[in-house]
């Protein structure tokens, strides 16, 4: 005879695969997935690109213009002449005074600099300064340098054709375009 406490057993311990399949995703989901994020990667690659372009060089060109505007406020602070005079092969600038105002511009360094020619940021990637140059400010606030044209100076920056343009005018107004 059958007992009844076993055929619950049995049925309580035994389970139907077929009715209840398996957890989980199938090979051919993970693919379609795995697809999809590299569809995505592939298209954000420009873009990131094109972003860490233009953070590139708006940091050159910042440089260039904090530069030029404290250099022009340490002549008026100061009360003589200063320099920043440009190095477009070395990617550096380099910040000088005359104290006694000879006309003879010794190079000012910051004591805690390590080098007096400072790097431009971004120096050390491809980024392309169009030409040497010069500029001398006035304890009055005005500005000359060695390739003004009309009282208006202007600097080019170039990275991965991207460019910026740096203007500054003969009072030291200095405006950059992109």
């Amino acid at each position: 005879m059958i007992n009844p406490c076993q055929v619950r057993r049995e049925e309580n311990g035994a389970r139907d695969h077929r009715s209840n399949p398996e957890k989980g995703f199938t090979l051919i989901e993970l693919v379609f997935v795995l697809l999809i994020a590299v569809i995505m990667t592939v298209m954000a690659i420009p873009l990131v690109n094109s972003t860490l372009t233009n953070y590139r060089i708006h940091g050159a060109a910042s440089a260039v213009s904090s530069s030029l505007q404290s250099t022009r406020y340490l002549a008026i602070f100061n009360g003589y002449p200063f320099q920043v005079v440009y190095n477009s092969a070395a990617l550096t600038y380099q910040v000088k005074s005359d104290p006694t105002r000879t006309g003879t511009f010794t190079a000012y360094c910051v004591p805690a600099a390590a080098s007096c020619p400072i790097p431009l940021a971004g120096s050390g990637l491809n980024v392309v300064l169009n030409a040497d140059t010069t500029f001398t400010f006035s304890p009055g606030g005005t500005t000359q340098s060695t390739t003004a044209a009309a009282g208006v100076t202007t600097m080019v920056i170039t990275y991965s054709g991207k460019t910026e343009t740096i203007t500054v005018s003969s009072y030291g107004n200095v405006k950059v375009t992109p």
